[in-house]
């Protein structure tokens, strides 16, 4: 099937051809070689992150680090991944996404390898900060990249599979972490994380760039070879001949860039979205990212008790996730939503009401609650792609990313506050689920569904 690249017609009907074409490839080895690619990237950016909070007990004792300059150097990486998220969005709009994914993968892990050598919190500060850039560039790109090599049937369960590469490597940075830590020491952590630079390459070899992307900037040829080589991918994979695809309608164009994103049917879209993103992310960093700290200054416990003790928050957490892979097409997005913000805010309030008296207490209902927060988390890597159309989808999963930031940042500084006020361990948990229930009213009450539609009658 060529497409139709005559001068009047070629931007919305090649756009429309191209979406046709997608909804007629059945999931195949190919669909599952490039979510492995792009998973394993998305795998040690994941690593990379948790890392500092493990980290940081013996970066406050060996630099003799103040609570001030402890915050700042758990927040200054989210800062770097709101500045991220906001540079990648335009720049994987513009240039592509798979030159975007590629270069984030480089700097981190270059900027890993100058981490594990730095002197001091100074210059480690500084590069933690471009470190955040890289990865906050990488998570979002990655998720728009995703969505747009998929049709619709099916499309939340591959896409959050694809997600679970995320928590996973957070679970595995934490379990790493908590045995080499206490063992090596902190460096051996960041040297790790490096090696995964070599990755770069990797995808700039295998990936193809989507041909949604391609289309939309006018590279009809180009559109027109990926598109037949991805359909022979899928033909030999499966060992039968494709079906023919849909009658496809020229695709409408409406307005684009920052603006777009705020104008007609998306100003409510972009501001619902960014409230799940906020609360998602407030709360849980403002859990995970204290947690080995507070299990060591509060409770007492060694560093590998408190190590230990945060990692099964954060293999509760996968779990979470792997539940609203495989039940998100069928119950839909807002649901998950608002069951799964709203089981983690009674959670956390029901720990508020108990005091968190005892590290048991404290770990057993974070855990819970984690099962909740990362399971509503990691939808929103699927929900937020579908709501923009392909002129600005990065551009939008981007602004979800820096609103992400926003609360990554906020939630660590105000637990901080909160902790060292005159409620303690009680005011954080009540505040943690007071702002759990705000994303579960908003999503009850203003999230869209999207399961079963394609991505250009969602977002023309």
């Amino acid at each position: 099937m060529s497409l139709d690249t005559s001068p009047g017609r070629e931007g919305g009907a090649t756009r429309a051809a191209i979406a046709a074409r997608f909804e007629r490839l059945p999931l195949s080895r190919w669909h599952v070689t490039v979510r492995i690619v792009i998973g394993v990237v998305t795998f040690f950016e994941a690593f990379d992150q948790l890392l500092i909070a493990y980290a940081m007990p013996q970066l406050r004792q060996e630099w003799s680090l103040s609570t001030a300059e402890s915050t700042l150097v758990l927040t200054v990486g989210s800062a770097g991944m709101l500045c991220g998220a906001l540079l990648s969005g335009r720049m994987a709009d513009r240039i592509g996404r798979v030159k975007v994914i590629a270069l984030c993968i480089a700097v981190s892990g270059t900027a890993s390898l100058a981490l594990a050598a730095s002197p001091g919190p100074g210059l480690f500060t500084l590069l933690r900060f471009v470190q955040g850039l890289a990865i906050g560039g990488e998570v979002p790109v990655a998720a728009a990249f995703i969505s747009e090599i998929i049709r619709s049937h099916g499309r939340g369960r591959f896409v959050l599979l694809y997600e679970l590469v995320f928590p996973a490597g957070l679970t595995l940075g934490a379990l790493c972490a908590a045995w080499i830590v206490p063992v090596l020491g902190w460096r051996w952590m960041y040297a790790l994380a490096a090696a995964p630079g070599l990755l770069c390459v990797l995808v700039s070899r295998t990936v193809p760039e989507s041909p949604r992307w391609l289309a939309e900037h006018g590279r009809q040829a180009e559109a027109e070879a990926t598109m037949e080589l991805i359909e022979a991918k899928v033909a030999h994979a499966t060992g039968r001949p494709l079906p023919p695809a849909a009658p496809a309608a020229p695709a409408t164009t409406e307005a684009d860039g920052t603006g777009g994103l705020f104008s007609g049917r998306y100003r409510r879209r972009t501001l619902v979205v960014g409230t799940l993103w906020f609360t998602g992310y407030f709360v849980n960093y403002g859990i995970t990212s204290w947690l080995p700290t507070l299990y060591g200054a509060r409770f007492g416990l060694s560093l590998p008790d408190a190590l230990l003790y945060s990692t099964v928050t954060s293999v509760s957490g996968l779990l979470g996730c792997l539940l609203a892979a495989l039940t998100i097409d069928r119950i839909g997005r807002r649901r998950i939503f608002a069951l799964f913000l709203g089981g983690a805010a009674a959670l956390l309030l029901v720990l508020a009401a108990l005091g968190a008296r005892t590290p048991v207490q404290v770990l057993l209902w974070t855990s819970l609650a984690a099962v909740c927060f990362f399971g509503s988390n990691i939808s929103l890597y699927l929900y937020t792609p579908e709501l923009y159309p392909t002129r600005m989808r990065a551009l939008g999963c981007s602004v979800g990313g820096a609103l992400n930031r926003v609360g990554v940042i906020l939630g660590p500084v105000l637990v901080g506050a909160v902790y060292a006020g005159s409620t303690g361990l009680t005011g954080v948990f009540a505040m943690l689920g007071g702002v759990a229930l705000l994303g579960a009213l908003v999503a009850a009450a203003c999230c869209e569904e999207t399961a079963g539609r394609t991505l250009e009658e969602i977002s023309p």
